[in-house]
């Protein structure tokens, strides 16, 4: 078994649609940029609300990757 150290980052993904999606789109957008991605956390999740109905999530997350 390897030997591993990871960092961690805070991000907030954001979607008309769903939870899931905010959280896909952060990691998405995230694994862009940062590599060996191995993990997450839900951390906060929000929202809007117009008319009486969700129009936007926003779900923080913390996100764990290997370091090099």
């Amino acid at each position: 078994m390897s030997q591993h150290v990871y960092k961690q980052i805070e991000l907030t993904g954001s979607s008309e649609t769903s939870i899931e999606d905010a959280v896909q789109r952060a990691i998405t957008k995230a694994s862009e940029t940062v590599h060996d991605l191995r993990w997450f956390e839900v951390t906060d999740t929000r929202g809007h609300i117009e008319n009486g109905r969700v129009a936007h999530w926003q779900v923080t997350v913390k996100v764990g990757f290997t370091l090099d």
